[in-house]
């Protein structure tokens, strides 16, 4: 029997102040306090060369995909490539939470038939958990079902929408979870936000560059009983520089 396939799922800037006093003995100068930015370290772990174009029918995606994420990196780009999402729904939208594609049998599927089942003949991806890699706004991510190594789907995605989480949330998530957030990931989840409770339990392999508002329109799109959009939102994809 065929298993549903769902998932239940800033840059920090330190500025320092650096006050020069010279005294001599004939004046006193002073110099006026500066103050120098210094941007948060680059996520080696996020890093990555291939962008993928979504162009859906309210809007385009554009989404970089983690090098430090390879076996997903590299099956995303071999069905990117192959034209298999063309034509495809984002089948199951929930708002404050996420938006979900990839089911092959969405681009045929008729007015209200419920999906997600699709893409389960085909061979997983071993689970890629990094927890230097968060559920941030526009993370791109793997669906997958109950199956006990966590492994995801070959073709099924999400990407995250997902709310602003206060320090005692994250506090009490960390506890939870036994994980530690970096003082940059507690503030990308206080201010963009995202769904921090599937950490370490979905692989993010991606992250949106370009379209955050494209995803919230989706999301707030009205869907049936099953979460599907009234209206299909139709997707394209390409590899772009």
């Amino acid at each position: 029997m065929k298993t549903k396939i769902l998932m239940f799922g800033f840059l920090l800037m330190t500025i320092f102040s650096l006050n020069g006093i010279a005294q001599q003995k004939t004046a006193i100068s002073s110099k006026t306090p500066t103050a120098k930015v210094v941007a948060a370290k680059p996520n080696p772990y996020t890093a990555g060369k291939t962008k993928v174009k979504i162009t859906t029918s309210v809007g385009t995606i554009i989404i970089k995909l983690y090098d430090s994420t390879p076996q997903h990196r590299d099956n995303f780009i071999k069905l990117v490539k192959a034209g298999f999402y063309d034509s495809l729904l984002f089948h199951r939208v929930i708002q404050g939470f996420m938006i979900q594609g990839g089911d092959p049998m969405s681009k045929t599927a008729v007015a209200g038939a419920m999906l997600g089942m699709g893409g389960g003949d085909m061979e997983r991806i071993p689970a890629e958990f990094n927890k230097n890699i968060i559920h941030k706004k526009g993370a791109l991510c793997a669906a997958r079902d109950g199956n006990p190594t966590k492994a995801s789907s070959a073709c099924q995605f999400y990407i995250v929408q997902g709310k602003v989480s206060n320090e005692g949330e994250l506090f009490n998530m960390e506890q939870s979870k036994g994980i530690t957030y970096s003082a940059e990931q507690k503030n990308q989840y206080k201010t963009i936000g995202g769904t921090p409770f599937l950490d370490m339990d979905y692989t993010v392999f991606g992250e949106t560059i370009s379209g955050l508002q494209v995803i919230d329109k989706i999301a707030a799109m009205k869907t049936d009983g099953n979460n599907r959009p009234l209206v299909n939102v139709i997707m394209k994809m390409e590899i772009v520089k």
